[in-house]
C-alpha cells in the first residue's frame, strides 16, 4: 500500500515538475509605455508581445507577472520568474547580477521642449549652450547624461514626465531629458501636442532581457528565439505596432 502510494506521488510531482517547466514566467514592470503597460486590464506593449512571441517560438506558456521595477532583479534571483522582459537598459551594475540576452532594440536618451522653442534648439549643438535649463529624473540615465555632459547647464529636477511638461510649459525649463519611450509616448498623446521631441538620442542604451546567471540554457533559448523574429520580420512589425517613429533593431 504504501509502495502504491508513493509511487502515486511521484507520478504527481513528476506531472507538476512538467507543468511548471512548461511555463515561462515573465517579469515586467507595466508602467513603462509603449514598453509594457496597463489597457483594459490587461498587460498590453512591446515587451508583452515580444513574450508571446517567444513562448510561441520555444514551446512555453507565457505567464506574465507585474510588478514595480526595483523588484524584478530580486524575484529574478529568488528563482519567482524566469526572466524579465520589462525595456531593460544593459548596465554594468546589472550585468553584475544577471546574464542579459542579446539586445532587441537600440534606444538613448531623447530632448523634449516646448514647441515655441524648437528653432533654438533645431541645431545638435545648440543644447550644449551655457545657461540652457535642463529638467531630469533623479537616478535615471538621463540625469547622468546631463550631469556629465551639460556642465553649463541649469539643471532642474522632477519626480516624473508629467512634472517635467509642467515646468516646460511653465517656461520653468528649456529641455526635458528622458528616455525614448517618454518620447515615443509623447507622439501619440493628444493631450501633449503642444510639446516635441527632437527624436535625435543623446546617448546609446541597449535594451535586452535578463535571467538568472546560472540559467544559460534559457539565455540559450532566447537568444535563438530572438534571432528567429529579428529573421522572420516578427520583431520589426511588434516595434511598428507600439512605436510612432522609426527605431533601430540589433
Amino acid at each position: 500500500m504504501a509502495r502504491k502510494y508513493l509511487f502515486g506521488l511521484v507520478l504527481v510531482l513528476a506531472s507538476t515538475w512538467s507543468f511548471a517547466a512548461g511555463v515561462l514566467r515573465v517579469g515586467m514592470s507595466a508602467d513603462y509605455p509603449p514598453l509594457a503597460f496597463k489597457q483594459d486590464g490587461q498587460i498590453v506593449g512591446i515587451e508583452a508581445d515580444n513574450a508571446r512571441a517567444v513562448g510561441e517560438i520555444i514551446g512555453r506558456r507565457v505567464q506574465l507577472r507585474d510588478m514595480a521595477l526595483e523588484k524584478l532583479i530580486p524575484a529574478l534571483l529568488a528563482g519567482e520568474i524566469d526572466v524579465i522582459m520589462s525595456g531593460m537598459s544593459v548596465t554594468a551594475q546589472r550585468s553584475a547580477q544577471v546574464a542579459f540576452t542579446d539586445s532587441f532594440m537600440l534606444v538613448g536618451q531623447m530632448a523634449i521642449l516646448h514647441k515655441d522653442k524648437l528653432a533654438r534648439f533645431a541645431q545638435p549643438w545648440s543644447i550644449y549652450q551655457p545657461g540652457v535649463r535642463v529638467g531630469v529624473e533623479p537616478g535615471t540615465t538621463g540625469a547622468a547624461f546631463a550631469e556629465r555632459e551639460l556642465g553649463e547647464a541649469e539643471i532642474k529636477f522632477y519626480p516624473d514626465p508629467a512634472a517635467a511638461f509642467a515646468g516646460l510649459r511653465q517656461d520653468q525649463i528649456d529641455l526635458y531629458i528622458h528616455d525614448a519611450p517618454t518620447s515615443w509616448q509623447l507622439a501619440t498623446t493628444r493631450d501633449n501636442a503642444d510639446l516635441i521631441s527632437l527624436y535625435s538620442p543623446m546617448t546609446e542604451e541597449m535594451l535586452a532581457w535578463a535571467v538568472r546567471p546560472d540559467d544559460l540554457s534559457l539565455a540559450g533559448e532566447l537568444n535563438r528565439a530572438l534571432l528567429t523574429m529579428k529573421g522572420n520580420g516578427t520583431l520589426q512589425y511588434i516595434l511598428n505596432r507600439w512605436i510612432p517613429v522609426r527605431v533601430e533593431v540589433h
